[in-house]
């Protein structure tokens, strides 16, 4: 009967079935005695129609005063992006030709795809996603809008599918992690830069298959880690965690595992090798 159960769940987590509460293993939902989670629909999707759903899901790397069309040689483009059998997906790849915008030069590209809406403190954050097998990256983070005067970048997941020997030594291993974040960017105005990470190994490399990432941003202070629905860790900020911030999945190239001169996996590697996968993408409340 318990395997049973089991193989019900699984099916109804692969094939997008209506969910009443979030991905936790047996005995890990940490939600408080009468409490119930409920899930906010704005910020949550399993991507079963055709097309990025605008009311909650923006793919233009530079509206909404956002700005940011990704990290030299690696250009965000809307066309990277789709919703197609069941999933939101980013494909890298390289450009027809390079171009070079303010003085940077691009040759390949990724993606971004971004919340219309904001989360905030107390809610569950958690996604599906298989990342791809490229040297670019797979990630599921939130962050604040430029405009907001402390910048708390929250990193739920961060991986890349493929590191060289060019990578930089501290990163050799994250083609196979659970690495999270928790940056107050400095600012002209505001105090220095603040980071604390963690990080656990998978059970395989990330682009071998789906793994659920997710998040309770329990308090300003505490922010709980959760892989598969078991908890692995926590960040405890030095400072109060608590501006309202937006999904961020953002599939870009890093100078510390820059893609190798003739391409690397970005240009020869299958178009499903190539592609970012989020079988789905929720977001939960206590009431």
């Amino acid at each position: 009967m318990k395997f049973m159960s089991l193989l019900i769940f699984t099916c109804m987590l692969s094939t997008g079935m209506a969910q009443t509460q979030p991905f936790f293993a047996e005995g890990e939902d940490p939600r408080p005695v009468g409490k119930v989670w409920q899930q906010v629909d704005l910020l949550s999707d399993e991507f079963d129609g055709d097309s990025l759903d605008a009311t909650k899901w923006d793919k233009n790397p530079a509206s909404k005063h956002w700005g940011w069309i990704g990290r030299p040689p690696g250009l965000f483009q809307e066309e990277s992006v789709v919703v197609e059998e069941g999933n939101l997906r980013v494909t890298v790849g390289v450009l027809d030709s390079p171009v070079v915008i303010k003085g940077n030069e691009f040759k390949y590209h990724g993606g971004i795809v971004r919340s219309v809406n904001p989360g905030t403190v107390g809610w569950y954050y958690e996604c599906r996603m298989k990342a791809n097998k490229t040297e670019m990256s797979s990630t599921f983070w939130l962050m604040p809008r430029p405009k907001d005067a402390r910048r708390l970048e929250f990193d739920i997941q961060e991986c890349v599918g493929r590191t060289t020997e060019q990578t930089a030594s501290w990163g050799r291993n994250w083609d196979q992690i659970f690495h999270s974040n928790a940056i107050q960017h400095a600012t002209k105005e505001g105090p220095e830069k603040i980071q604390i990470q963690s990080s656990v190994r998978t059970e395989t490399p990330n682009w071998e298959r789906y793994y659920v990432y997710g998040a309770w941003w329990k308090s300003p202070r505490e922010l709980r880690f959760y892989l598969d629905g078991k908890y692995v860790y926590s960040l405890k900020p030095s400072v109060d965690w608590d501006v309202p911030s937006y999904y961020q999945m953002a599939i870009e190239t890093y100078d510390w595992n820059p893609v190798p001169d003739d391409g690397g996996l970005v240009a020869t590697a299958t178009k499903e090798e190539r592609t970012t996968q989020y079988d789905w993408i929720r977001t939960w409340r206590l009431e």
